[in-house]
Protein backbone atom coordinates (compact mmCIF):
# COMPACT_ATOMS: atom_id res chain seq x y z
CA UNK A 1 0.00 0.00 0.00
CA UNK A 2 1.28 3.45 -0.91
CA UNK A 3 0.64 6.52 1.25
CA UNK A 4 1.25 10.09 0.11
CA UNK A 5 2.08 12.33 3.08
CA UNK A 6 1.70 16.09 2.78
CA UNK A 7 3.03 18.83 5.05
CA UNK A 8 0.89 21.72 3.78
CA UNK A 9 2.03 25.29 3.28
CA UNK A 10 1.85 27.90 0.56
CA UNK A 11 5.50 29.00 0.84
CA UNK A 12 6.78 25.41 1.07
CA UNK A 13 4.76 22.23 0.71
CA UNK A 14 6.52 19.02 1.72
CA UNK A 15 5.60 15.64 0.29
CA UNK A 16 6.66 12.12 1.14
CA UNK A 17 5.61 8.84 -0.46
CA UNK A 18 5.85 5.70 1.65
CA UNK A 19 5.10 2.09 0.76
CA UNK A 20 3.87 -0.34 3.38
CA UNK A 21 4.35 -4.05 2.68
CA UNK A 22 3.20 -6.09 5.64
CA UNK A 23 5.04 -4.61 8.62
CA UNK A 24 7.78 -3.01 6.52
CA UNK A 25 7.89 0.62 5.45
CA UNK A 26 10.10 2.21 2.82
CA UNK A 27 10.40 5.66 1.32
CA UNK A 28 9.65 5.90 -2.39
CA UNK A 29 9.86 9.64 -2.98
CA UNK A 30 10.07 12.90 -1.05
CA UNK A 31 10.68 16.55 -1.70
CA UNK A 32 9.40 20.07 -1.31
CA UNK A 33 7.67 22.57 -3.56
CA UNK A 34 8.68 26.15 -2.75
CA UNK A 35 6.58 28.91 -4.28
CA UNK A 36 7.81 32.46 -4.75
CA UNK A 37 6.38 35.09 -2.41
CA UNK A 38 6.32 37.36 -5.47
CA UNK A 39 3.56 35.24 -7.05
CA UNK A 40 -0.08 36.07 -6.33
CA UNK A 41 -1.75 33.55 -4.01
CA UNK A 42 -3.97 32.04 -6.75
CA UNK A 43 -0.85 31.18 -8.80
CA UNK A 44 0.88 29.65 -5.77
CA UNK A 45 -2.18 27.50 -5.07
CA UNK A 46 -2.32 26.49 -8.74
CA UNK A 47 1.34 25.38 -8.56
CA UNK A 48 0.52 23.30 -5.47
CA UNK A 49 -2.45 21.72 -7.22
CA UNK A 50 -0.29 20.92 -10.26
CA UNK A 51 2.30 19.14 -8.08
CA UNK A 52 -0.36 17.18 -6.20
CA UNK A 53 -2.06 16.15 -9.43
CA UNK A 54 1.30 14.92 -10.74
CA UNK A 55 2.15 13.01 -7.52
CA UNK A 56 -1.30 11.40 -7.34
CA UNK A 57 -1.09 10.29 -10.98
CA UNK A 58 2.51 9.08 -10.72
CA UNK A 59 2.37 7.14 -7.43
CA UNK A 60 -1.35 6.26 -7.27
CA UNK A 61 -1.43 6.21 -3.46
CA UNK A 62 -4.19 4.37 -1.63
CA UNK A 63 -4.41 7.16 0.94
CA UNK A 64 -3.41 10.80 1.23
CA UNK A 65 -2.12 11.69 4.71
CA UNK A 66 -2.14 15.37 5.60
CA UNK A 67 -1.25 17.37 8.66
CA UNK A 68 -4.29 18.75 10.41
CA UNK A 69 -3.99 22.38 11.42
CA UNK A 70 -4.35 22.20 15.17
CA UNK A 71 -3.38 25.63 16.39
CA UNK A 72 -1.21 28.51 15.32
CA UNK A 73 -0.12 31.67 17.08
CA UNK A 74 0.16 33.44 13.74
CA UNK A 75 -3.20 33.95 12.03
CA UNK A 76 -1.56 34.69 8.67
CA UNK A 77 0.37 31.40 8.78
CA UNK A 78 -2.79 29.51 9.78
CA UNK A 79 -4.70 30.97 6.83
CA UNK A 80 -1.90 30.11 4.37
CA UNK A 81 -1.67 26.53 5.69
CA UNK A 82 -5.47 26.27 5.54
CA UNK A 83 -5.46 27.37 1.91
CA UNK A 84 -2.81 24.78 1.02
CA UNK A 85 -4.75 22.09 2.92
CA UNK A 86 -7.83 22.98 0.91
CA UNK A 87 -5.93 22.39 -2.32
CA UNK A 88 -4.66 19.03 -0.96
CA UNK A 89 -8.21 17.94 -0.06
CA UNK A 90 -9.49 19.05 -3.47
CA UNK A 91 -6.79 17.17 -5.39
CA UNK A 92 -7.37 14.01 -3.31
CA UNK A 93 -11.12 14.20 -3.98
CA UNK A 94 -10.54 14.73 -7.71
CA UNK A 95 -8.47 11.51 -7.76
CA UNK A 96 -10.96 9.64 -5.56
CA UNK A 97 -8.40 9.13 -2.76
CA UNK A 98 -9.40 8.99 0.91
CA UNK A 99 -7.72 11.47 3.23
CA UNK A 100 -6.47 10.73 6.74
CA UNK A 101 -5.30 13.49 9.06
CA UNK A 102 -3.09 13.80 12.11
CA UNK A 103 -2.06 16.77 14.23
CA UNK A 104 1.64 17.59 14.62
CA UNK A 105 1.59 16.24 18.20
CA UNK A 106 -0.04 12.98 17.05
CA UNK A 107 2.67 12.58 14.42
CA UNK A 108 5.47 13.27 16.92
CA UNK A 109 3.98 10.80 19.40
CA UNK A 110 3.65 8.12 16.72
CA UNK A 111 7.17 8.62 15.38
CA UNK A 112 9.30 9.56 18.40
CA UNK A 113 7.15 8.34 21.28
CA UNK A 114 6.13 11.72 22.69
CA UNK A 115 4.37 14.82 21.42
CA UNK A 116 7.10 17.27 22.46
CA UNK A 117 9.83 15.70 20.31
CA UNK A 118 11.96 18.19 18.41
CA UNK A 119 12.45 18.20 14.64
CA UNK A 120 15.82 16.44 14.79
CA UNK A 121 14.42 13.58 16.87
CA UNK A 122 11.49 13.10 14.50
CA UNK A 123 13.74 13.24 11.44
CA UNK A 124 16.15 10.70 12.93
CA UNK A 125 13.31 8.30 13.74
CA UNK A 126 11.89 8.70 10.22
CA UNK A 127 15.34 7.83 8.86
CA UNK A 128 15.52 4.72 11.09
CA UNK A 129 11.99 3.50 10.43
CA UNK A 130 12.32 3.91 6.65
CA UNK A 131 15.89 2.55 6.55
CA UNK A 132 17.17 5.65 4.78
CA UNK A 133 20.91 6.24 4.39
CA UNK A 134 20.58 9.88 5.49
CA UNK A 135 18.17 12.06 7.41
CA UNK A 136 15.56 13.21 4.88
CA UNK A 137 15.85 16.83 3.75
CA UNK A 138 14.49 19.46 3.56
CA UNK A 139 12.54 19.70 6.83
CA UNK A 140 9.17 19.97 5.06
CA UNK A 141 9.82 16.70 3.19
CA UNK A 142 10.89 14.98 6.43
CA UNK A 143 7.67 16.17 8.08
CA UNK A 144 5.64 14.81 5.16
CA UNK A 145 7.36 11.41 5.44
CA UNK A 146 6.61 11.45 9.19
CA UNK A 147 2.92 12.08 8.49
CA UNK A 148 2.87 9.24 5.95
CA UNK A 149 4.56 6.86 8.44
CA UNK A 150 2.14 7.88 11.20
CA UNK A 151 -0.91 7.15 9.05
CA UNK A 152 0.63 3.98 7.55
CA UNK A 153 0.98 2.59 11.06
CA UNK A 154 -2.68 3.30 11.82
CA UNK A 155 -3.84 1.29 8.82
CA UNK A 156 -4.53 -2.31 9.63
CA UNK A 157 -5.35 -1.41 13.18
CA UNK A 158 -8.71 0.15 13.88
CA UNK A 159 -8.41 3.48 12.07
CA UNK A 160 -7.68 5.65 15.08
CA UNK A 161 -7.32 8.96 13.26
CA UNK A 162 -10.74 10.12 14.44
CA UNK A 163 -11.42 7.51 17.13
CA UNK A 164 -11.89 8.66 20.71
CA UNK A 165 -10.59 5.46 22.33
CA UNK A 166 -7.88 3.22 20.87
CA UNK A 167 -8.31 -0.56 21.14
CA UNK A 168 -6.04 -2.52 23.48
CA UNK A 169 -3.12 -3.92 21.51
CA UNK A 170 -1.50 -7.20 22.58
CA UNK A 171 2.06 -8.02 21.58
CA UNK A 172 4.42 -6.13 19.37
CA UNK A 173 2.97 -4.11 16.48
CA UNK A 174 4.70 -4.04 13.06
CA UNK A 175 5.74 -0.45 13.79
CA UNK A 176 7.29 -1.36 17.15
CA UNK A 177 9.11 -4.28 15.50
CA UNK A 178 10.45 -1.98 12.76
CA UNK A 179 11.70 0.51 15.38
CA UNK A 180 13.37 -2.26 17.41
CA UNK A 181 15.05 -3.74 14.32
CA UNK A 182 16.26 -0.30 13.15
CA UNK A 183 17.76 0.48 16.55
CA UNK A 184 19.49 -2.93 16.72
CA UNK A 185 20.94 -2.41 13.22
CA UNK A 186 22.15 1.08 14.13
CA UNK A 187 23.83 -0.18 17.33
CA UNK A 188 25.62 -2.91 15.35
CA UNK A 189 26.85 -0.35 12.83
CA UNK A 190 27.99 1.98 15.64
CA UNK A 191 29.83 -0.83 17.45
CA UNK A 192 31.73 -1.73 14.25
CA UNK A 193 32.87 1.89 13.93
CA UNK A 194 34.02 1.99 17.57
CA UNK A 195 36.16 -1.18 17.44
CA UNK A 196 39.89 -0.46 17.32
CA UNK A 197 41.71 -1.69 14.23
CA UNK A 198 43.87 -4.77 14.86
Amino acid sequence: MIILGIDPGTAALGYGVVERTGGRLRAIDHGCLATSPDLPMPERLLAIHGLLDELLSLHEPAIVAVERLFFSRNAQTAIAVGQARGVVLLAAAQHGKPVREATPNEVKSAIAGYGAADKEQVQRMVQLVLGMAEVPRPDDAADALAIAVCIANRIGQTDRVNAAVAPIQRGESPYERAIREAIVAERKADSKLERPAS
